[in-house]
């Protein structure tokens, strides 16, 4: 079973984590399940940017984005190359490092 390792987040998660996860779900589903409250304004539709991450270790165990995706990452704040939306990304056999970026362009914060 992958794992996933999430890097300290002042706010979502200080401490970082690491957790379990069945291939298939979706880093966010993986985080929102084990208590990382990812921000994700529209309900994980791919149609905002609130659950960028950046994937620092295992990108290319990810399948790759769908062109709808790549729209909205590049409204995304500090996009980089190895930026994703965490609703997107399914989590494959492969280990994962993500971190999450310190700020969203999310104008009003909903509480998930």
């Amino acid at each position: 079973m992958p794992k996933i390792t999430f890097l300290p987040h002042e706010q979502i998660c200080p401490e970082g984590a690491v957790i379990d996860v069945e291939p298939g779900m979706s880093v966010c589903d993986a985080a929102l399940k084990n208590g990382i409250e990812i921000e994700h304004a529209c309900e994980k539709s791919c149609a905002c940017t609130t659950c960028h991450v950046h994937v620092r270790v295992g990108m290319d165990s990810l399948a790759e984005p769908s062109e709808n995706e790549e729209d909205y990452l590049d409204k995304a704040w500090g996009l980089d190359p190895d930026s994703r939306l965490s609703c997107q990304a399914i989590v494959g056999d492969e280990d994962l490092t993500i971190e999450i970026p310190k700020y969203t362009i999310n104008l009003v914060s909903e509480s998930h």
